[in-house]
């Protein structure tokens, strides 16, 4: 990280403002190549400076440049930033003028990746940069700043500090047993205190899921056999005609997109191809591509004619949605009634008319209810969100849970330390404290330029 990095920090296109970012420890000296005004070099710290960006003589554009010095700084390296007119024309210039003079064109979230390198930030708060980015929802924003501003953080290391307090009086026992006035460590006296930890691991896993859930988003698929109101269903959902709606059967093929917010909560809403046997091609694979999504979504809409008995694929369907989250939906209900439904002795189900646009509040409100959507929108949003850091905190509590069971068998407290540390480690690479360089590439580059 010798060089000096710089990018576009704001999004292409006109605009009022673009910003372009520069960091490393030659990156005031080399804005000052091509300033005109103040000598940078000689400027304090964390001041905005009005001059223009030239080419040799000639001007091309009026700017007011921040300088930033270190360690002061995001990246804690040398930091400036240039603060032009919006355009691609202007913006891409001085940008030009600056690899042209010795900086190297940023890689996507390499700004923020050397915050995280220089110890600037932890990998939960790095992570929580693009989260902010990419928010859609109240709650989205509200999750990523907890974690942005170290309160995830600092929930994890106060967990860590547990866990490494118990470490430490093992090893002072094993290490110099000779001592007489050091409290010899049994298996019996770490028992609670691992009790205590592993319940307190599974509440932040609990409620992780429930961050993941308010990042993410609800995945929901409207399954059904064709022609029963899928596609109809959605375009109610999103209140526009997103999906072709026709009489004829096998309408939908591929699978149609949207987004719903309900009390904060992003649904992402999937119409997929109605499911029958065909010798068409083209539906086989999207009726192939309705039963896989069946399997992968959260939550299951599956839509049933209330004027027809129902056939042997729904059957099968309503077997395979019992142990998951679904609900439900017998449309046409103001039709004569066909459907038997009740032998299956099945929970959550609506009776709607999407023509009429009936029970449409009813859909909504079971939703909510599934999810406990009232209460997950007044919890406390401190907590982990990304299958990332939730996979290692599983590590971690499987690690404590294996621990307890030596205990429990008998084992030596020196075997049982072992689980002990390896739990403390999955802690540090929450925080990123031990990584692996592959992991972290695989990380920042999914960032945006300039980031």
């Amino acid at each position: 990280m010798d060089d000096t990095i710089a990018a576009i920090s704001t999004s292409s296109g006109v605009g009022a403002i673009s910003i372009i970012r520069v960091s490393g420890k030659n990156s005031i000296k080399i804005v000052n190549k091509i300033f005109k005004g103040k000598n940078l070099n000689k400027v304090n710290s964390h001041t905005i400076n009005y001059g223009h960006i030239i080419d040799k003589k000639k001007i091309i554009d009026e700017v007011l440049v921040n300088i930033m010095k270190a360690p002061k700084t995001f990246t804690k390296e040398n930091v400036v930033e240039i603060n032009c007119h919006g355009g691609v024309a202007t913006t891409t210039k001085i940008l030009e003028l600056l690899l042209l003079n010795g900086c190297r064109l940023a890689e996507p979230g390499e700004f923020t990746k050397r915050a995280f390198l220089n110890g600037r930030i932890d990998l939960l708060e790095a992570e929580a940069i693009m989260d902010v980015i990419n928010s859609k929802t109240e709650q989205n924003l509200s999750l990523a700043i907890n974690q942005l501003n170290g309160e995830v953080s600092n929930m994890i290391k106060n967990l860590k500090h547990k866990i490494l307090k118990i470490i430490s009086n093992i090893e002072v026992n094993i290490d110099y047993p000779e001592y007489e006035d050091i409290e010899v460590l049994t298996n019996e006296k770490v028992l609670p205190n691992l009790i205590k930890i592993e319940k307190e691991l599974e509440e932040i896993l609990t409620k992780s899921n429930n961050g993941k859930l308010l990042k993410e988003g609800i995945k929901t698929a409207i399954i059904g056999k064709p022609n029963v109101g899928k596609s109809s269903l959605l375009n109610l959902l999103l209140d526009e005609e997103k999906a072709i709606v026709t009489d004829i059967e096998g309408t939908t093929r591929d699978i149609v997109e949207g987004k719903l917010i309900i009390d904060g909560i992003l649904l992402n809403i999937l119409d997929t191809a109605g499911i029958r046997k065909t010798s068409n091609k083209v539906e086989q694979i999207g009726v192939k591509k309705s039963l896989e999504l069946l399997e992968q979504s959260d939550l299951i809409l599956f839509v049933l004619n209330n004027n027809t008995s129902l056939t042997k694929e729904e059957k099968q369907i309503l077997e395979k949605i019992k142990n998951k989250n679904y609900i439900i939906i017998i449309n046409k209900c103001d039709l004569d009634k066909k459907i038997n439904i009740e032998s299956f002795n099945l929970k959550n189900i609506i009776y709607m008319s999407t023509l009429k646009k009936e029970g449409l509040q009813e859909l909504k409100d079971k939703i909510k209810d599934i999810y406990n959507l009232n209460n997950l929108n007044s919890a406390d949003l401190t907590y982990l969100s990304n299958s990332r850091s939730i996979a290692l905190l599983k590590e971690s509590l499987n690690s404590i849970k294996s621990a307890i069971k030596n205990i429990k068998n008998n084992m030596p407290i020196d075997i049982v330390e072992i689980d002990i540390k390896e739990s403390c480690l999955k802690l540090n690479e929450i925080l990123g404290e031990n990584y692996n360089e592959n992991l972290i590439n695989e990380i920042f580059k999914n960032f945006c330029l300039g980031k």
